[in-house]
């Protein structure tokens, strides 16, 4: 058995495999409401049958004004819940398993989605004005209003209540993005926290954001495995860098926190980031080797021998992927098949897909 089709367990709950898919924004609530749709049910569900073992769910906002744009999913209200529902019903009766990313896209909201428009929207657009650490713009998008610090408090009751919903909405995970630029890394970047309060500072207090959502979180969630998505670094001189990743993640694994998803940037414009094949695996590959808890990687991994070298040749735990998933949902089935890896999940519709023929 190659170790890209080994089960992994985390937190008592066994995902069949190692190939996981990444939370991918898909801007399709055509009615602004944040209710999943039809679309969402075919796009995660034919991930499922593609023989993927966690489908993550696209970032889902804890409130109305987290999304990043009006056509974001959501997470804030009973209807959202039911919408919710039948499409993790099928994602587990084939097999996968089902995590939500919850997120909130702070100073970076209130955008247009890429085919309706360009950059952020106003008020007269159907925008809004965002929140954030502080006051200060993602550059030419709106300018955030800093949050208190009893709405700092009174954010991380809207995160808890949102994990909860999860539970109900028939999750098996859930995901805080804290990765991206979005509003939880805005609290942990020095380069975007310039508080004076408990939340602003040091390190211990810009993380203490996250790491009191994890605490809630747990007490809430019971046994449910939570994952953190994090960029492990700001590609800058002075901002978030995989030490303090590796710090802020012993934080939150002692606070209940389970598996950490590790991807970079997005905090500041204008960056030089090294993209190229596997380009984040380093990053990966570092916090693994700090860390007692499962990390993940993900970035331009795009063949199956490149996924199962990256396990074989680190203390990596599970290979995400993106955007070949967008090319191909079935990635994991032809994976296998080019491995030589007899699995016992193909769907018995698409069995006759092992031949070596037609």
């Amino acid at each position: 058995m190659t170790k890209l089709f080994e089960p992994i367990t985390v937190r008592g709950l066994t995902a069949r495999n190692r190939i996981w898919i990444a939370p991918m924004c898909q801007y399709s609530c055509e009615n602004k409401d944040g209710i999943a749709n039809t679309w969402h049910m075919v796009h995660l569900g034919s991930r499922a049958i593609g023989g993927a073992g966690v489908i993550i769910c696209e970032a889902t906002s804890v409130s109305p004004e987290g999304r990043i744009s009006p056509w974001d999913t959501g997470i804030w209200n009973e209807d959202q819940v039911l919408a919710w529902q039948p499409i993790n019903k099928f994602i587990k009766e084939h097999g996968a398993l089902s995590a939500i990313q919850l997120a909130h896209a702070g100073r970076k909201a209130s955008i247009f989605r890429a085919w309706s428009g360009d950059g952020a929207m106003t008020e007269t657009d159907g925008g809004w004005q965002p929140v954030s650490a502080t006051a200060e713009a993602f550059p030419e998008y709106n300018t955030p209003h800093e949050l208190s610090t009893e709405e700092v408090y009174q954010m991380i009751d809207s995160w808890v209540s949102a994990a909860e919903r999860s539970v109900r909405a028939g999750f098996d995970m859930v995901e805080i993005h804290a990765a991206h630029g979005y509003l939880v890394h805005q609290f942990l970047s020095p380069l975007t926290n310039q508080r004076s309060d408990e939340f602003g500072g040091s390190a211990e207090n810009r993380a203490r954001f996250l790491v009191e959502m994890v605490k809630r979180m747990r007490a809430v969630i019971g046994e449910m495995p939570i994952l953190i998505r994090f960029s492990a670094t700001d590609y800058q001189e002075g901002g978030f860098t995989v030490a303090d990743c590796a710090e802020v993640a012993r934080w939150c694994y002692e606070a209940g926190a389970d598996l950490f998803d590790i991807s970079s940037g997005g905090i500041i414009a204008g960056v030089k980031i090294p993209v190229g094949p596997g380009y984040q695996v380093p990053l990966s590959k570092e916090l693994a080797e700090e860390l007692e808890a499962p990390v993940t990687t993900v970035g331009l991994i795009t063949s199956s021998e490149q996924a199962e070298r990256i396990l074989q040749e680190t203390e990596i735990d599970v290979i995400m992927i993106g955007r070949l998933s967008l090319r191909d949902p079935y990635w994991p089935l032809r994976a296998a098949h080019e491995l030589g890896v007899e699995i016992d999940y193909w769907p018995n519709q698409y069995v006759r897909g092992t031949y070596p023929s037609d």
